[in-house]
């Protein structure tokens, strides 16, 4: 997992070649700001007590409080916490968001925990991390294996603590507890309106728009439901089960539909629809290949094999830096995460600003919102990109780096203070 931080690092170190950036600014951005670990002590149903390490990192805070999802999962560790942070630390900036980056984490499997244990491990973080955490200061959200119910169990609990509702400490939460209309599909729908937008530029109005979506989570199904009624044609899916394939295209809701009743894509397999292995799936000749399942899963070992023309990553880091070399070598054009998944931080903050201005808006006009924003950051990365000759990821880095480094100058650095 070191490898990840440092290769998050390395983002940084490229994006400074191509702008006068102050060494300071640099420095302050190599290292998070404020990381704290504790262990969670649960009673479990059957009386025993069970404890869980978790993180929450405050990488960030120069361009406001610090926003970032809290995830479960069993490989979760510090490091890939801070990583998460850093990530969530220029993608803000991207969107110029007045936000820090920032990320949470329980080393837990949550299929093993029944939901009144899930319940009282949601509420053991918020109290464990109560001082860290506030309206003001640092504001979680879903992440991999949390969702809108364990949000309101953790924003009634950081509530309790503070003796009067705080909405506004935690996105992603239940519409009847303050959550935002739009937040359900947000990461998906702002990576669809980044495609649209760009398509013409990235030569995708000219091309069969074949699709092949990497995890059929909540993003992976959402985007393929938006490209599905655009005309686009997903011809192979996957989850951690295994992937299907079917070059005359897959009913995006059929595949879900199934998915939920018997608990994975390769359930749906039949006639027309064949089980394969992730990498043959990741190997498939298509248009838009849309990794959203977690990072490093296009690497060294299988990017070789890739032939879609555009690659949007959903995911957070599914494209390792050496991978990205082969990519990018191979004439494909990677939109980044930390433009192409902002769309779900990008609702987050709308949801907040309702939050904290007691207004709710139409479900219309956060689509409008949303669209109007991927669409003039995504637009002027692509600037970027020609104008500098690097590839999009590069690109989104200099743009947010140029923010970061604004803000943070602002406070004065060494050249200020020595005159």
């Amino acid at each position: 997992m070191d490898d990840l931080l440092s290769g998050a690092l390395s983002r940084l170190d490229e994006a400074a070649r191509y702008i006068d950036v102050d060494q300071e600014v640099l420095e302050k951005l190599r290292y998070p700001k404020e990381t704290l670990s504790v262990r969670l002590s649960v009673r479990m149903d059957d009386g025993s007590s069970r404890s869980f390490p978790a993180w929450r990192c405050r990488y960030d805070d120069t361009r406001g409080p610090t926003k970032g999802g809290i995830r479960f999962h069993p490989n979760s560790s510090m490091e890939e916490v801070a990583t998460l942070a850093f990530w969530m630390t220029f993608k803000c900036a991207v969107m110029n968001l007045p936000y820090g980056g920032g990320k949470g984490a329980v080393k837990v499997d949550v299929h093993d925990l029944s939901k009144s244990e899930l319940e009282r491990l949601s509420r053991a973080y918020v109290h464990a991390f109560a001082g860290m955490i506030g309206p003001d200061r640092d504001i979680p959200a879903p992440d991999v294996y949390t969702n809108s119910m364990i949000m309101g169990w953790m924003a009634d609990e950081y509530s309790s603590i503070v003796r009067q509702p705080s909405p506004a400490v935690i996105t992603g939460k239940p519409l009847a507890l303050g959550g935002s209309l739009g937040r359900d599909d947000a990461t998906a729908r702002g990576g669809y309106y980044l495609i649209k937008h760009l398509e013409t530029d990235l030569g995708l109005d000219k091309t069969q728009k074949r699709v092949v979506i990497q995890g059929y989570g909540n993003a992976g199904f959402h985007i393929a439901r938006l490209l599905h009624a655009d005309g686009y044609r997903i011809i192979g899916v996957s989850d951690s089960r295994g992937a299907i394939v079917c070059e005359d295209g897959l009913d995006p809701h059929a595949v879900q539909a199934v998915k939920a009743q018997k608990g994975s894509v390769t359930a749906y397999a039949n006639g027309r629809a064949r089980m394969v292995s992730d990498n043959e799936m990741l190997a498939l000749d298509c248009d838009l290949l849309v990794p959203a399942a977690l990072e490093d899963q296009i690497h060294e070992g299988n990017a070789g094999s890739i032939k879609a023309k555009v690659v949007l990553e959903l995911a957070n880091g599914p494209v390792t830096p050496k991978a990205d070399l082969l990519l990018q070598g191979n004439g494909i054009t990677v939109l980044p995460d930390i433009l192409a998944n902002a769309g779900g931080v990008t609702v987050s903050y709308f949801e907040w600003v309702q939050n904290r201005q007691g207004y709710y808006w139409h479900l219309e006009e956060i689509h409008e919102r949303l669209r109007t924003i991927m669409e003039t950051e995504g637009r002027r990365v692509w600037d970027i990109h020609t104008a500098k000759a690097t590839p999009m990821r590069t690109a989104a880095y200099v743009h947010a780096l140029e923010r970061l480094s604004n803000a943070i100058a602002a406070h004065g650095t060494q050249s200020f203070f020595a005159g």
